[in-house]
């Protein structure tokens, strides 16, 4: 257990946005204000036995040798890792990876175009809207059979090396969230908007994070799920761990989105 602070957005009248790039001239590139709030966020591997479907995250062992920073093999060899964890471990019929990120603290201060440096920003990657618009997206004339079953959305976390020291991943448990703690946030891209949600801070939120964790250990993250039954939404954000030792190794990590159909 570790405390911290979290960034997360301000209450404000107007729709948040982001842009993904430098904004024409005149425009911030943001309209939001930050909500620094001292939260606790606790040992998950305290947790007997956390649950996608009610808690929206659970690790996972998910060992590979593919170079992360290989984009190419990264597609040909390590998605259907992913696919084959997220399938055995969810009873999905069908997974669909589908994009990924690099992360890696010193390379993407740099402005290294291999990799991103972590965010420490309390969101969720996915929305009532756009959950539902990634399928379409990709799924072009099976979209509309698809959307009448049961998908979900998760996402599938690795170090790259481990122990993770710098700018862990923590997350909140979807079941101490409520519908109106998230709000509809525009990422402004080159080519297109995309919608993703922004939190505003609770007392009941519970927060946690695995410590150390390992290069064979993948965390799956709840990010959408059509079931209104079942955890949706599961905000996540890179924090500072003041556990952390002294020249602690920069944090380097994969993160896999995925489609899983039911």
């Amino acid at each position: 257990m570790v405390e911290t602070t979290l960034n997360y957005l301000a209450p404000m009248a107007e729709r948040p946005y982001y842009y993904t790039y430098a904004p024409p001239a005149g425009v911030p590139g943001r309209n939001t204000h930050g909500d620094r709030r001292r939260v606790v966020v606790h040992d998950a591997r305290e947790l007997a036995h956390p649950s996608l479907d009610v808690e929206g995250f659970a690790l996972v062992k998910l060992a590979s040798r593919v170079d992360a920073y290989d984009a190419e093999a990264v597609v040909r060899d390590y998605y259907p890792e992913v696919e084959a964890v997220v399938r055995q471990f969810t009873g999905a019929r069908r997974v669909l990876v589908f994009d990924h990120n690099v992360r890696n603290t010193d390379r993407g201060a740099q402005g290294s175009e291999l990799s991103q440096a972590p965010v420490h920003y309390v969101h969720n990657d996915y929305t009532l809207r756009s959950g539902p618009q990634r399928v379409r997206d990709l799924a072009g004339a099976e979209a509309d059979a698809l959307l009448q079953r049961r998908f979900a959305v998760i996402n599938v976390w690795r170090p790259i090396r481990g122990p993770v020291q710098q700018a862990p991943l923590a997350f909140c448990d979807a079941s101490s969230l409520a519908q109106e703690d998230f709000v509809p946030t525009d990422l402004r891209y080159r080519d297109r908007v995309g919608e993703i949600y922004s939190l505003t801070w609770r007392p009941e939120h519970r927060w946690f994070y695995y410590p150390g964790m390992q290069a064979d250990e993948s965390l799956l993250l709840k990010c959408y799920d059509s079931d209104p039954e079942r955890a949706c939404f599961t905000a996540h954000t890179a924090i500072d761990d003041p556990s952390a030792p002294a020249g602690a190794v920069a944090r380097e990590s994969i993160e896999v989105r995925t489609l899983a159909f039911f």
